[in-house]
């Protein structure tokens, strides 16, 4: 199996972790996944993803303490594999895991991924289970010294046969269940371990991809959080689909506006089942599990921009808001097939400027489709930007007229100059299709 033939485009979806933290249940992701199949499918929008925790009985209820509860109640099995938690997730019951709610995902035309955590169980160290399908047991995969900062419910593994065969036993569970898209999560940068050669989320990647291939299933892999390294962006490439090239990012233009550079040291690496990825698109409602809902604070025009950047830069595309409650305007926002198209395999997309007051995107199709250009103002206040698409080389003949369409404000604009100059709100965008090319 061609790992690149998991996700020619770039992956579309929904994860739980914006709206719900750790607490999501499966009729909450059902009832995402119906509005998606109904409403978002048609534009490409087809991953539904459980994130961090799925496994604990006990999550979201000391969230004033603790959002991973040290030592909770956790669901495993005989093995030292995590299982739903039967109280969030009853079709799990009986030892199914996640095989009905994939299913039911599957019957609505849509794929199906969860979010772990790299490693191996502390309480499976600890008592000794046994791997599946193996002679180990836990405490010999286990790396008691490799830990996550940030969460308590893992160890690390260790590169030999032990970590190696619990991998694949838990790669190969989450095969007959049906999963589609795996979120790994401390592995694609650690806040603890800062030389390369302490931290074992280098060999574990190679582990899960190697245990991917083994169980014969199609399952896309993105890797969590970031910054991601850029000079180890082969190895990513060599082991993922997708991994993160900054830390959770939330609605705020501070964060936003640091994609730019971000994007630009990243552009290169964009390649077919190979993705950097900006991280969730903060739209809509946000925030019940953190005990605060609130709407996306950017405003309208920044929402535009970052659908923008995402699109041109060619990023994954995940939502982690509450569908159900997304608003026409929201909608609108996502479903703008133009914009959509510019995730095609064909598409690739480059940074030609950028101050701290503006960046110029283009996004051009290797087999000669429509060239696209975007402005964005990246100032606290109105600004004129302007592009030469004689510049853009191979384009634009010197007595060519222009026709172009506003992606944003669906629109045409004619043109006999080849310069165009253009008002652009603060932290806003204006998006131009030229299809004379």
């Amino acid at each position: 199996m061609n790992k690149n033939e998991f996700a020619p485009t770039p992956p579309m979806g929904w994860n739980s972790y914006d709206y719900y933290d750790t607490t999501v249940n499966e009729q909450q992701v059902k009832a995402n996944a119906d509005y998606m199949a109904a409403h978002l499918k048609q534009y490409g929008w087809e991953y539904v993803v459980i994130d961090i925790e799925w496994y604990s009985n006990d999550a979201g209820t000391k969230r004033e303490q603790y959002q991973y509860i040290p030592f909770g109640d956790d669901e495993m099995d005989t093995y030292g594999r995590l299982q739903p938690a039967p109280n969030r997730f009853p079709s799990s019951i009986e030892g199914k895991g996640f095989a009905p709610l994939a299913d039911y995902v599957h019957r609505l035309g849509l794929k199906f991924g969860i979010h772990i955590m790299r490693g191996i169980p502390r309480k499976a160290a600890q008592n000794h289970l046994p791997i599946f399908q193996s002679d180990f047991t836990a405490e010999q995969a286990a790396d008691a010294a490799s830990i996550c900062i940030w969460n308590p419910d893992m160890y690390g593994i260790r590169d030999n046969a032990a970590g190696q065969a619990y991998y694949n036993s838990i790669i190969s569970m989450y095969a007959d269940w049906g999963v589609d898209f795996i979120k790994c999560d401390d592995i694609c940068d650690s806040r603890l371990y800062r030389e390369p050669l302490e931290f074992s989320g280098w060999h574990e990647t190679q582990m899960i991809h190697r245990a991917i291939v083994k169980c014969g299933r199609p399952i896309v892999l993105s890797l969590s959080p970031g910054p991601a390294h850029v000079d180890r962006a082969w190895h990513y490439a060599q082991n993922a689909n997708m991994w993160r090239i900054t830390d959770d990012l939330w609605d705020k233009w501070d964060l936003l506006k640091e994609m730019f550079w971000r994007c630009e040291n990243w552009q290169d690496h964009v390649k077919k089942g190979c993705y950097p990825d900006c991280d969730m698109l903060p739209l809509g409602h946000l925030g019940k599990g953190f005990g605060q809902e609130w709407v996306c604070g950017l405003s309208h025009d920044e929402q535009r921009t970052m659908m923008t950047l995402w699109c041109m830069f060619r990023s994954p595309l995940m939502l982690g808001c509450e569908l159900t409650k997304l608003d026409e305007w929201t909608k609108t926002l996502i479903t703008n097939r133009p914009l959509l198209s510019l995730l095609k395999e064909d598409r690739r997309g480059r940074q030609i400027a950028r101050t701290d007051a503006y960046a110029i995107w283009v996004n051009e199709s290797e087999n000669g489709g429509a060239l696209c250009v975007a402005l964005f103002n990246l100032k606290d206040s109105a600004t004129k930007l302007s592009v030469d698409f004689k510049e853009l080389e191979g384009h634009i003949t010197e007595d060519e007229e222009l026709e172009l369409w506003d992606l944003w404000e669906d629109f045409k604009i004619e043109t006999q100059h080849q310069t165009i100059e253009m008002e652009v709100a603060p932290h806003g965008v204006k998006v131009y299709l030229y299809a004379g090319v």
